[in-house]
């Protein structure tokens, strides 16, 4: 069903009301080349379903077969606000935000076996990203460790033509969120920081988009 606040209600709004203005900040982050159409397959205004694991890659139609989901990463992973396909044969995952709280997320609270395997995946991430960084990368900025991850899995390891945009929502007043970008670039730049990631090997390939509210219809 719709979301009635924040992100999840944006990339809804974005998706299928002003799929423009999205396809407008997407390119303007580097993520979507000038002349490239954008498929999206998640939000759709049928269910607004979002999907994880194994789904999410059957949504976007892909086969991982150097290196499987399931030998990666347990269920239950990240769920992705958004899915698309481009005419570039390319794949856009999405994680959205509307307030700076939600680049802060509480580590994973997954079963012993689960969290072995997600910490092996972490630090073969890490280790290719930022190597020269010891903090675990499993414990306050997860929600955003474990998408680097999801990418590094993708275009690393399996070759696929993936791009990770973290799309963030401006003036959304209803949740107390940033009234401008350079609070956004601020808190981007922190996270960074702490993560070891300000430049790393798939830096190409992640993106940081931007949309106001009002030219949703807020």
């Amino acid at each position: 069903m719709p979301a009635r606040r924040g992100s999840q209600k944006w990339i809804q709004v974005a998706v299928n009301e002003r799929p423009e203005v999205l396809r407008r900040a997407l390119q303007a982050a580097g993520a979507v080349a000038p002349r490239a159409t954008i498929s999206w397959v998640s939000p759709l205004a049928d269910r607004y379903a979002e999907y994880r694991d194994e789904a999410f890659l059957q949504k976007l139609g892909l086969e991982l077969k150097a290196r499987p989901l399931s030998s990666f990463w347990p269920a239950r992973g990240p769920v992705w606000d958004g899915l698309a396909r481009t005419s570039d044969d390319e794949y856009v995952l999405v994680e959205a935000k509307a307030h700076i709280a939600e680049m802060v997320s509480p580590a994973s609270k997954a079963s012993p076996a689960s969290l072995a395997k997600i910490e092996r995946a972490l630090k073969e991430t890490r280790d290719a990203l930022a190597p020269k960084t010891t903090i675990s990368w499993s414990g306050t900025f997860y929600q955003i460790t474990n998408r680097l991850a999801h990418l590094y899995l993708l275009r690393t390891l399996n070759r696929i033509n993936a791009r990770l945009v973290f799309l963030y929502f401006v003036g959304d007043e209803d949740v107390g969120g940033p009234v401008s970008r350079a609070e956004w670039d601020g808190a981007i730049r922190v996270t960074e920081a702490y993560l070891g990631v300000g430049r790393h090997r798939l830096s190409s390939f992640v993106h940081h988009a931007f949309i106001d509210v009002k030219e949703l219809g807020a």
